[in-house]
Order: structure tokens, then C-alpha cells, then sequence
């Protein structure tokens, strides 16, 4: 479907626009795109998104103001333009990646809708990424250019929405990768990775017996890390031993006995060998340490 014509309001513009224009540029090669609220231009277009008070995916049309707005997710989010075009193409999108797409509804796609909604319940406080796509609206001292801007927002956006689909990808590849290292254990306490990939969800997930993480560094040596006893806690389930402390070098040589030992953190959470063999050794001291 080449050479279509996408139609959304003009005027100051949002994040659920924004994003939705982005999404779309991401299936369809080519479009023309119009900013209007006349509504003679707005029936004739292909696509209409976030103007034309309609919802109806089948007749390309992505609404969400009309009375009794387009319905809401199962946790009570309404859908915003974006959702709704995520919704009807993000499978396409993902390339058919159902975990892809619901892990992105889930991190971006669903707080756009919540904040353009007003549904901001449980939305994290801060600048939000709705409100950078905001400032990307002249302000009431600059040119009035408000396409020139959106066309600059959508951009940005792109890459935004490229980067959330590159990460949720990861993580679902990282969560088959971390349950067989968890399944493949020789000691359930200590679960070993053969490259570095993000553990901490899938590991609190699967294993309440694992204490220690063992993973190569992105400059070839090794690593032990303790597991926290939730996902963003500073406490451990087992801290390395205490003796260990901020020591590097030759002064964590001495007190360990392990030739290539490199350094521990003084909080105690993550430590280095050179090789694997001396990251295990450090794994069955922690262990023995009560």
C-alpha cells in the first residue's frame, strides 16, 4: 500500500500523534501526510488518526475523542491514537512478535495513551516523554511553524519507538537465554552466563535459590554479582564476604589466595577475576562465608 494519504489534526500536537505518525512510518514506504481539521480533506485521506471523532480500524480510521472515547486495556487504560494504531499494526510491526508487541504496549505504548488520556494513575512522576514531544511545539516566542516542528518530533519519535522495539526484543531474547542458565545450573546458587545478558526479572522470576551471577565483562574478563532480593533493591540475598570490601589488586590477591583477582565493590555486590575458573572460586568462598 504505496503513495497513501495519512491525515491528522493540525495545531499544537502530542505524543500520541507524534508516535502514531512514527509507527506508521515504520510499514508504510510512502505517504502523504496532512495536518487539518477540515473535515472535506479528513474523509478523503487513507489513515486518520487523533481528528475526525471516529474509530473504525477496518475503514483506517483512529479516533479517539468522540463521545465514549475507543475503548480501554484490561488494566483500565484507555486507548489514545497511538494505542489504537499499535493495536491494529504493531503485530506487523514487530514482525509478528506477540511478546514484542504487548512488552512495548506495556513500556511506551500504553503511558502515552494513559498521560494523553488524563488516566495518570501509577504514570511515573518527572519529565515525561510526553512532555518532550511537547516541547518540540514552538513556544509563544518563536515562528509559528507547527509542521515543520511535528516533522521534527516525528523523527525524534522513530528512534525513540526503533529503540523500544530493539530493547523489548532483547529482553525476550534474554529471558530464554537466563532460564536455561538457571535450568543448566550445576549449583543452583550460582547460575552462569555465557555472555552478559540482562538476568535480574527473569532470574526473580524462575530461581529463589540463586544467590550469585557469573558472566563475562564486555572486556573479557569475569564478573560475580550478587542477586538482589528484588529487582531495584540495594540489599542482597548474599553479599560477598565482608573482607572483601573495596579491595583491587594485590591487596584482594592476598586475602582471597586467587592469583588473578581483580576487584570487589565496597558495596559488596559485584567483584572480578581474569578468568572464569577464578570467578567460580570467588562464587564457592561467598558461599561458604556465613
Amino acid at each position: 500500500m504505496n503513495n497513501i494519504t495519512i491525515a491528522t489534526h493540525n495545531g499544537n500536537f502530542h505524543a500520541d500523534d507524534v508516535f502514531s505518525i512514527a509507527a506508521l512510518k515504520m510499514i508504510f514506504p510512502s505517504f502523504k501526510l496532512i495536518r487539518t481539521r477540515d473535515l472535506a480533506l479528513i474523509g478523503k485521506a487513507d489513515i486518520v488518526l487523533d481528528v475526525g471523532g471516529e474509530y473504525d480500524p477496518e475503514a483506517g480510521r483512529f479516533d479517539h475523542h468522540q463521545r465514549g472515547g475507543a475503548g480501554e486495556r484490561e488494566n483500565g487504560i484507555p486507548y489514545s491514537s497511538f494505542g489504537l494504531i499499535w493495536k491494529k499494526y504493531g503485530l506487523e510491526i514487530c514482525q509478528d512478535n506477540q511478546d514484542v508487541v504487548n512488552a512495548v504496549d506495556a513500556g511506551l505504548v500504553s503511558n502515552i495513551d494513559a498521560i494523553d488520556c488524563g488516566h495518570v494513575e501509577g504514570v511515573s512522576k518527572g519529565i515525561s516523554l510526553s512532555q518532550t514531544i511537547s516541547m518540540f511545539n514552538p513556544t509563544w516566542q518563536e515562528e509559528s511553524d507547527f509542521d515543520a516542528c511535528f516533522d521534527e518530533a516525528v523523527d525524534f519519535a522513530v528512534r525513540v519507538l526503533a529503540r523500544f522495539i530493539a530493547s523489548a526484543n532483547g529482553g525476550i531474547s534474554a529471558k530464554v537465554i537466563v532460564a536455561e542458565a538457571i535450568d543448566n545450573a550445576l549449583d543452583p546458587r550460582v547460575i552462569v552466563l555465557e555472555k552478559y545478558t540482562p538476568w535480574k526479572r527473569t532470574v526473580h522470576a524462575l530461581s529463589k535459590e540463586a544467590l550469585y551471577m557469573v558472566f563475562p565483562s564486555q572486556t573479557g574478563e569475569w564478573r560475580i554479582q550478587t542477586v538482589p532480593v528484588e529487582p531495584g533493591s540495594f540489599e542482597d540475598r548474599k553479599s560477598l564476604p565482608k573482607e572483601w570490601a573495596g579491595l583491587s589488586g594485590k591487596a584482594l590477591v592476598d586475602v582471597t589466595a586467587i592469583d588473578d583477582a581483580m576487584f570487589c565493590h565496597n558495596g559488596l555486590f559485584i567483584a572480578g577475576a581474569e578468568s572464569f575458573a577464578s570467578a567460580m572460586k570467588m562464587a564457592t568462598m561467598a558461599l561458604q562465608e556465613d
